[in-house]
């Protein structure tokens, strides 16, 4: 079993920037892929950013340029810097992994979800 604990969601302005941290029970590399999942009201979830099982990075287009995952595998940290903060990008932030190899469009194992609300 995946556990999952996301932190860093906040209510910040237009243009701002936000670090979300997802703490895992597992150690990453090789093993599992991880990812960044959003879900906005009476939208269905779509996949932020992912890292694969070998380290391939995917953003969704959306993000790309504004968005940056990291991880820190000394303390099984997944990382999500959002730059350029735009009231769009208002949503509920999940953190996801799976031993699958890419699981950027889904996953078995979900944090409980992290609020990041961005005003105009």
């Amino acid at each position: 079993q995946v556990q999952l604990v996301e932190s860093g969601g906040s209510s910040v302005q237009t243009g701002g920037s936000l670090r979300l941290s997802c703490a895992s029970s597992v150690y990453r590399p090789g093993s599992y892929c991880m990812g960044w999942f959003r879900q906005a009201p009476g939208k269905e979830r779509e996949g932020v950013a992912g890292v694969s099982r070998t380290g391939i990075i995917t953003y969704a287009a959306s993000v790309k340029g504004r968005f940056t995952i990291s991880e820190d595998n000394t303390k099984n940290i997944l990382y999500l810097q959002m730059t350029g903060l735009k009231p769009e990008d208002t949503a509920m932030y999940y953190c996801a992994a799976d031993r699958r190899y890419d699981c950027f469009r889904g996953a078995d194992y979900w944090g409980q979800g992290t609020q990041v609300t961005i005003s105009s």
